[in-house]
């Protein structure tokens, strides 16, 4: 398995790996998006509309990646974006990706909708934690993972805020993706030819989703499509005063994930946000959307100076972290970037990955002239 690791030099290299390593429904669950996957392809090409202007000279032999960001210095600029259901594509699921944010002293985040549990991960890892809350009708669930999280010491909170109902994902009415997985005459043969995934899911732990098995049995107990589970249990009546609620309860780090828009900043800093991700769910939700980095510049401008603002999405390369920093973003974050890797090699497929990022960003900052991330800035960049 590493020899094959040892070959993937990029997201697209551990993505080709993935593919082959975890049966079809699992993939195009974690590939795709909503409706024509407009947006998710837009996401990464919108990189590519602006141009790094480089300086030279600048003695770079020492350069510093750390930033400061929801109350905590990270050593790279990047961090793992909380995903759900990480067991699904390789049985480590949320392990492996902790000790790899452990590791390079970065965030991780998990999920409502994690495989494993906020106690272990808490009592077992040192790297910054986020916890995604998605915001469930029953109020006691919603509650119980908040009191975990202040228990556990969490140390921000991101509350997902554009999933009211699920995004158009036609590749899972095509492939029958459930949470858990159900065999199907579709999807028997890709379960069959992939032995090694499903003697793990099969023979090892059972699946389920820990902040939720004793509040309700979809996604544990009973077998749900994604677009099922948020249309039928996720509180369509969410609202900012359902925020500012959160944000009193939680009284600590607090993030909203799903900014798309100036206006929604600006009320992000009113209800007492210390950071967003301007993210639009890895172009899984509402298709034709805008890309997160063609939103960043007048984000930032409106509300830089107040909150962080991570530009989460569509990250496939250190200089596309480096753009986003030189816009203005605190950070980066991703899911897909990671999640390729973890399916393709567990623990040591997301390292890669990472180190891989890192050693880009790395690289790049010094071409960039550049010792330090504050260094970056608009005068860096160039647009077509």
């Amino acid at each position: 398995m590493f020899n094959q690791l040892n070959k993937c030099h990029n997201t697209k290299d551990f993505r080709k790996l993935a593919q082959k390593r975890i049966p079809s429904p699992i993939f195009h669950y974690l590939d795709g998006g909503a409706d024509d996957e407009t947006t998710l392809a837009r996401n990464t090409d919108s990189f590519e509309t602006c141009d790094l202007v480089p300086n030279v000279l600048k003695g770079v032999e020492t350069i510093d990646t750390s930033v400061s960001v929801m109350g905590r210095t990270i050593n790279t600029p990047l961090f793992f974006s909380p995903t759900a259901l990480q067991r699904l594509f390789h049985h480590q699921g949320e392990r492996a990706v902790a000790r790899a944010a452990e590791k390079f002293g970065t965030f991780c985040g998990i999920s409502s909708l994690a495989t494993v549990s906020i106690e272990e991960i808490a009592k077992n890892y040192s790297s910054p934690k986020m916890f995604q809350l998605y915001v469930h009708k029953d109020k006691g669930l919603n509650n119980s993972m908040i009191e975990k999280c202040l228990e556990h010491d969490f140390d921000a909170l991101a509350v997902t805020v554009d999933t009211i109902v699920a995004g158009n994902r036609e590749r899972d009415f095509y492939t029958g993706f459930t949470t858990p997985p159900k065999l199907t005459p579709k999807s028997m043969l890709s379960f069959a030819t992939h032995p090694n995934w499903t003697t793990n899911y099969l023979f090892r732990e059972k699946f389920e989703l820990p902040q939720l098995k004793n509040h309700v049995k979809e996604g544990t107990d009973v077998k749900v499509s994604i677009g099922e589970y948020f249309t039928s249990l996720i509180d369509q009546d969410m609202n900012w005063d359902t925020i500012n609620d959160i944000s009193k309860k939680w009284g600590k780090e607090l993030c909203i994930k799903g900014i798309m828009s100036v206006e929604d900043a600006k009320r992000s800093v009113d209800i007492g946000a210390t950071a967003i991700m301007v993210s639009n769910h890895g172009g899984r939700q509402l298709d034709g959307s805008r890309a997160p980095f063609d939103q960043l510049s007048e984000i930032v401008d409106a509300v830089g100076d107040k909150v962080d603002v991570i530009c989460d999405g569509g990250i496939r390369r250190g200089t596309h972290v480096l753009k986003a920093l030189s816009v203005g973003a605190k950070a980066c974050s991703g899911g897909r970037m990671y999640l390729y890797a973890l399916a393709a090699g567990g623990e040591q497929g997301v390292e890669r990955a990472m180190q891989l990022m890192q050693d880009e960003i790395q690289r790049g900052m010094k071409l960039m002239g550049c010792n330090t991330v504050s260094e970056l800035g608009r005068n860096n960049l160039r647009y077509r």
